[in-house]
């Protein structure tokens, strides 16, 4: 029977964790304390360092030699038979698809173990609960999360070879991928060389497009710091150097096709005597001495049916982000100047914080709406609202619905191999009747990416570390000089509070904490809180848990959305709002579920 005292050690445990979730809510939503860009640093500080080292502490503190292995076996059984659930559904069900399975098996069976897992299951359990929920954790970033990353990278593999290979896919023995690619998430543009080998099969060499190259190569010549460059890149539509303005902050590469007229190379700074004519697809541009950036010396004429204001805008009607515009901001929410902050970024490439509302080339921070390629040029803007969140919908989606609704995904360019964001129309519906590679051939390009991205994860060194650790000092008794494991601690102790202050930042930068629609948020929480500890259930009495343990496994499996596949869903454009949601409110309700399955499971 549950008593009042139990109640208050459980509200002892869990209450501070939400004091320091509300105090950074606050500080953004209220008091204006922090801007985006303080929190990305903040968030930046508990991905590389406090959320790393507190799973360090953790892991390398569990005795591996004693682990409750039933209890890891009821676990381990229910993400199986959700696993093979999902599998059957997307494959013999015409309304299955890939990416509901990667959101349904995390909401039903990865919660927020580390951060809210442990001191809720320690305030209700005991201590011996929360050496259970560490083993959890060691799995879940060993392994689960390893297959998550696994998952999403064969959406993008598949993706990629449905659109540049939808006939040959079938012939293809080997791929090459160049070092400077670490994912497949479609964020940037790819390009896939072909050659025939003498046994008639083909030899995949996938690299960045020429304007990725570019725009790189740009950053580094000019420097981090530079303001604005004018890049030539050459084109492989028609051999035509497109010039493009960008930003050191947010590079953007673009691209237009015009009828054949005299197009002029300008370099930076005001001086025009420098300015030299060369052919090219593009109309008369000259020098805007106004603006001190190459503009339209005069207005365009119509070429191949695009107005002249289909051009590239000057930077002060937002080149860079239809938001960024003189009305940007009174259009963002939260006056954040629409800057979006994502949790728990490891990238050292990525920031944390996006600005403006959408990005060429990149993924849209909110409504996953994929921008315009070098065909369609349209300078309108859009509000937040106007692209809405993802219809309740478990169905594939047609090649017309995945070019606006599913952000950036992989496609030809014309006649060239060079990818770009819009999927030809036709060839994502038909993805299931498409032939591919051997089973070989694509695990072994889905390890390579999977590898990529987990040795730039600081909390793949901290549990690998930690796991060593513990394996070496259970095994022979050997303590950490204390010299270190002060030094860890001073941070491991901090990463708790951190993390959930982290969180309140990101609940307070979104805006709307319900962001995928009420319908699917009612599913996707009933998927969260229902779903998911009647699974637990059935496997735990499988495996023959009883007593405590069956109601720690049932409780641990309804806390809320863990914030890891939510990193994960933002980073491959899968249903972020959705996670988004799971992570957010799941977290608000999260506290008042946990206690009902306790005093249900205590009577």
């Amino acid at each position: 029977m549950i008593t009042g005292t139990d109640l208050y050690h459980v509200f002892t445990a869990v209450v501070p964790l939400y004091v320091a979730m509300i105090l950074a809510y606050g500080s953004v939503k209220w008091w204006k304390i922090f801007s985006p860009d303080q929190c990305s640093g903040i968030n930046r500080f508990v991905a590389l360092f406090a959320v790393p080292l507190l799973s360090f502490h953790f892991i390398s503190s569990n005795d591996p030699y004693h682990m409750n292995f039933r209890f890891i076996a009821a676990d381990t059984l229910q993400k199986i038979i959700v696993l093979v659930v999902l599998a059957i559904w997307s494959r013999f069900s015409a309304r299955g698809s890939l990416e509901w399975s990667i959101t349904l098996f995390s909401l039903s069976t990865l919660p927020n173990t580390l951060v809210m897992g442990i001191p809720l299951l320690k305030g209700m359990y005991g201590d011996a609960s929360g050496t259970l929920m560490v083993q959890i954790v060691v799995l879940q970033c060993i392994i689960w999360y390893t297959l998550m990353l696994f998952l999403f990278e064969y959406r993008g593999a598949k993706l990629l070879i449905n659109e540049q290979f939808p006939d040959t896919a079938g012939s293809i023995i080997s791929f090459r991928v160049d070092s400077d690619i670490l994912s497949l998430d479609g964020k940037e543009p790819l390009q896939t060389e072909a050659e025939v080998g003498e046994d008639g099969k083909l030899h995949v060499t996938v690299r960045k497009s020429t304007s990725s190259r570019s725009e790189i190569f740009s950053r580094r010549s000019h420097g981090p710091n530079s303001t604005v460059s004018l890049t030539p890149r050459p084109s492989n539509l028609t051999n035509a150097e497109i010039y493009s303005l960008q930003s050191s902050r947010n590079p953007t590469p673009r691209g237009s096709s015009f009828n054949h007229t005299d197009f002029y190379s300008m370099v930076n700074g005001r001086n025009m005597n420098n300015a030299s004519p060369r052919q090219s697809n593009f109309g008369n541009m000259g020098f805007d001495e106004e603006s001190g950036l190459n503009g339209f010396s005069n207005p365009p004429s119509k070429a191949n049916g695009v107005q002249g204001n289909a051009y590239p805008a000057p930077p002060s009607a937002g080149i860079f982000s239809p938001a960024a515009g003189p009305g940007a901001k009174k259009s963002t929410p939260n006056g954040t100047d629409g800057k979006d902050l994502h949790m728990f970024v490891w990238s050292s490439s990525a920031s944390p914080v996006s600005q403006g509302g959408l990005h060429v080339y990149r993924e849209f921070e909110h409504g996953g709406v994929a921008p315009q390629t070098a065909h369609h040029i349209d300078t309108h803007t859009k509000e937040y609202g106007e692209y809405g969140g993802d219809e309740f919908s478990f169905g594939n989606k047609k090649a017309g619905e995945v070019a606006d609704r599913d952000g950036p995904t992989l496609s030809k360019l014309g006649s060239s191999s060079t990818t770009e964001l819009h999927p030809k129309s036709g060839v994502h519906g038909d993805s299931k009747n498409t032939s591919m590679p051997p089973a070989s051939v694509m695990t072994r390009l889905i390890l390579i990416m999977v590898w990529r991205k987990l040795i730039r994860n600081p909390n793949t060194y901290s549990s690998l570390i930690g796991l060593t650790w513990s394996l070496v000092s259970f095994r022979w008794g050997i303590q950490m000089p204390i010299i270190i494991a002060k030094s860890i601690s001073i941070l491991s102790d901090a990463g708790l509070g951190m993390a959930m202050f982290s969180l309140g930042l990101f609940m307070a930068l979104q805006p709307r904490i319900i962001a995928c629609g009420k319908s699917v948020a009612a599913f996707s929480m009933a998927v969260r809180f229902l779903t998911g500890p009647a699974v637990m259930a059935a496997a735990s009495i499988t495996v023959g848990l009883r007593g405590v343990l069956l109601h720690i496994a049932i409780v641990q499996a309804s806390l809320p959305q863990g914030i890891v596949p939510f990193v994960f869903a933002k980073e491959y454009n899968v249903h972020p709002d959705i996670l988004s949601t799971g992570v957010i409110f799941g977290m608000l309700i999260a506290l008042p579920i946990t206690l009902v399955y306790y005093i249900l499971l205590g009577l």
